[in-house]
């Protein structure tokens, strides 16, 4: 970490506005998944036994800048008072007189929580003069929101122009630290495993580990775009036609290289993207005419596992099939297992955010692995060598 942390600055008496990532999903009005609002404690935990008053903001979901009931952080509030076992003051918006004098009337080792960021519009044009609102509630500034540091936003970039010092959450410090170690000086052999729907989305991030890595592995609805590519049939499974250039040439550039480029042997297909359609495992040459390819098949999961065995790091982004129906959930379920014995056997193992957290969490092995970031898309962005702006625009270490 070149960037300050909490620990290098003084917090006692001073009121600190903390950035932290609490969208969760909410139903009928209670959290369904508290990981990330878990994953803050240490931070405001930390600042409460120095002596600060602490102000927490975020966002949730996608209100597009207006006032939406259902997208409000109240049950936040309810669930951060349990976790931390101290009263939490629920503001009725981020900025404004109101909140101004709640925000004044804080004392060390109270908590308030501003509502959702997203119901002002200037948060997301990262407008100079809601970022200056909101600094102007507290005389230091903390970001511990890793999964939205991809995003120059009023209240993780614009806010940073206005505090005299601007520091890393621990959560943010673990991210950076882990995502920066895989990258920059990552324990040998370095594998990362890649699915997902669409090979679109990690064009970038394939492009730049193919030079870091030793093996990488493919699996999920982008495997189709290669192996079609590679001239195979793929049924009706899904393909990005516009990619088809694209994969070619990084197919022609793994051969070229000499990369362990591993694409999956067989798939089980299905008659319909249906829960009960019939299915079966076939060779990948042998995708039936009009079937969907849905997971990656049993010899498939066997030859990455012996991957994944002998791998010192491993980073891990996307599925390998849709997790979501069971009956096409075998391939990402062996790849979080084999991840699970890598990690016991000594291995570094990262999981990057998005379905891969959501699918290792609700394997229940979030904590059998080394890291699961909170942010799918920041971590993709970080292993793609791309300049997060919520990072960069903290305060540095000094030389």
């Amino acid at each position: 970490m070149k960037k300050l942390t909490v620990r290098d600055i003084d917090v006692e008496g001073r009121k600190v506005l903390v950035r932290v990532d609490f969208n969760v999903p909410i139903k009928d009005g209670i959290i369904t998944d508290d990981t990330r609002v878990r994953a803050s404690l240490p931070t405001i935990s930390y600042l409460l036994e120095h002596g600060a008053a602490v102000i927490l903001m975020s966002h949730l979901g996608r209100p597009k800048g207006k006032v939406v009931p259902e997208m409000s952080l109240e049950p936040v509030a309810r669930r951060l008072e349990e976790l931390l076992g101290c009263p939490v003051v629920m503001a009725d918006d981020c900025v404004g007189s109101a909140v101004e004098e709640k925000a004044a009337a804080l004392q060390p080792g109270d908590v308030l929580l501003l509502e959702n960021l997203r119901f002002h519009a200037g948060e997301e044009k990262n407008d100079p003069g809601f970022a200056e609102k909101l600094a102007a509630l507290g005389d230091v500034y903390v970001n511990d929101a890793f999964g939205t540091a991809h995003r120059a936003h009023a209240s993780t970039e614009g806010v940073t122009r206005f505090m005299s010092v601007s520091v890393a959450g621990f959560l943010m410090e673990k991210e950076i630290d882990y995502l920066s170690r895989a990258i920059a000086d990552p324990e040998r052999p370095y594998t990362a495993i890649l699915g997902g729907a669409k090979i679109s989305g990690k064009i970038d991030v394939i492009q730049h580990l193919l030079d870091k890595v030793d093996t990488m592995l493919v699996g999920g609805g982008m495997m189709f775009t290669f192996l079609k590519a590679r001239g195979y049939g793929v049924g009706a499974s899904l393909v990005e036609e516009d990619r088809l250039d694209m994969a070619r040439s990084i197919l022609e550039r793994v051969e070229r290289e000499a990369i362990n480029f591993v694409l999956p042997v067989d798939t089980i297909a299905a008659e319909a993207f249906s829960e009960t359609a019939k299915s079966v495992t076939v060779p990948i040459e042998a995708i039936p005419a009009g079937w969907i390819g849905l997971d990656i098949g049993p010899e498939t999961i066997e030859l990455f596992r012996v991957e994944i065995a002998k791998s010192k790091t491993i980073v891990w982004n996307g599925p390998m099939g849709v997790f979501e129906m069971e009956p096409f959930a075998a391939g990402t379920r062996a790849v979080a297992e084999a991840l699970a014995e890598a990690t016991r056997n000594g291995a570094t193992t990262i999981v990057g955010g998005g379905d891969s957290a959501a699918a290792i969490t609700k394997l229940g092995l979030q904590n059998a692995v080394s890291h699961v970031s909170t942010g799918g898309g920041a971590s993709l962005e970080f292993l793609e060598g791309k300049t997060l702006p919520g990072v960069a625009a903290l305060t540095d270490k000094p030389a």
